[in-house]
Formats: C-alpha cells, structure tokens, sequence
C-alpha cells in the first residue's frame, strides 16, 4: 500500500527548500482565504516573515500614505513583539485574521512584489542558515522589525519618510524566509538610513519652530 502524499498544508509549511516567490505564488493560486489567518494557517513558524514582508510591502511605497497603513505596522508591531519573547505561532485577534490580503488592488501589489522577490532570487543564498534556527536571533529578529515598524508608524503623514524603514523591514524578513544574512543585513542598513533620517528631519523641524518663537 502506497503511503498517502503529504498535505498542502505540510507542504507549504515545512518547504524550507521552495523557493520564497514560488511559495507565494502557491497561496496565491489556491482557493483557501486570502488572509492574515489563512497565512498563520498554511506556512507555520514561517509565517512571521512572510507577514512582515507582506504588510510592510505597503508602507515600502515611496508614497505619502497619511496613516492609511497604521492598521498594517500596528499588526506587525505586535507579532514582532511575539517573536521577540519567543511564541512559535502567532495569536492575533479574530478582527485582525480577517484582514484581507488578496483584494484587487492589493493582488497587484503582491504580484509586483512577486516580481522583485525573484529577481532577489536570482542573486541570494543562503548565508549562516544555521544563525536563523536560533532563539536569540529570532528575538533579534523581532525587536529590528518592532523598532522599525514603530519608527514608520510615528513618520510624519504625507512626509513619506515611512519608506525606507518599512522596506527595511520587508528585506529583513526576505533575508529570514531565505536563510540569507547579508540580505538581512542590507535590510537593517535600509531601516537604519531611514530612521537616522526622520530623527534629522524631526531635529531640524523643532530648531526651526524654536528659532521661529
């Protein structure tokens, strides 16, 4: 008797070999929800990244988005902060699974999304993979993405100063779902620059309200 071929779920969850575009692509196609909870569902412990990368791909527009996307950093706040004390699967409140990720105008932002993560495909490896498996860089791991996501929800509206610490954000956890550190590394680089860069404009913007009184 032959044994029965794995679920998708098992599939989609422990294919650490698939490549990243092509697991995406994969939820994509298939007929389950397209939603926070349906992510949580197929892809596991991986689907922290997987979120990051998702949520934060909004915010990563070089657009002025006046708060719109304070829904998406609030949620990747708080399961950064899961990563960071350890939980292996991600809770979210039953309002916050319903999220819908796959509406119109968000599927062409995944696929264009699909589109720059296979061009990244092309040119990554992975680099110290063993590093990821461990708890303290997966806590690491969170509090990078937490202070990042925080410093995007504070940006000023319509400055578009959001951008490079959410992009930061979604390098890093491409990095992760990769096993590739020098990826990751870029991704801290970006959302560095990028919160260096609101902190220097939030300077100036005081001295100058202070010269003006």
């Amino acid at each position: 008797m032959r044994p029965l071929p794995p679920t998708p779920r098992r599939a989609v969850s422990h294919a650490s070999s698939t490549a990243v575009s092509d697991q995406i692509e994969h939820w994509l196609a298939g007929d389950q929800p397209k939603t926070l909870g349906s992510i949580i569902s197929l892809f596991g412990s991986r689907s922290f990244a997987l979120i990051f990368v998702l949520l934060m791909a909004v915010p990563a527009l070089p657009l002025p988005t006046a708060g719109a996307t304070h829904l998406l950093e609030a949620v990747t706040m708080l399961v950064a902060l899961q990563l960071v004390v350890g939980r292996r699967c991600i809770w979210l409140p039953a309002r916050w699974q319903r999220l819908e990720l796959g509406a119109p105008s968000r599927r062409k932002l995944l696929i264009a999304l699909l589109r720059r993560i296979r061009w990244l495909e092309r040119f990554s490896r992975p680099r110290a993979s063993r590093l990821f498996e461990r708890r303290v860089t997966r806590s690491v791991f969170g509090a990078l993405v937490f202070g990042l996501s925080l410093s995007a929800f504070l940006a000023p509206p319509f400055s578009g100063l959001d951008t490079l610490p959410s992009l930061g954000v979604v390098v890093i956890g491409l990095g992760v779902l990769m096993r590739d550190l020098v990826l990751a590394l870029l991704g801290v680089l970006l959302g560095a620059i990028g919160v260096a860069t609101i902190l220097a404009i939030g300077n100036l913007v005081i001295k100058t309200s202070l010269h003006s009184l």
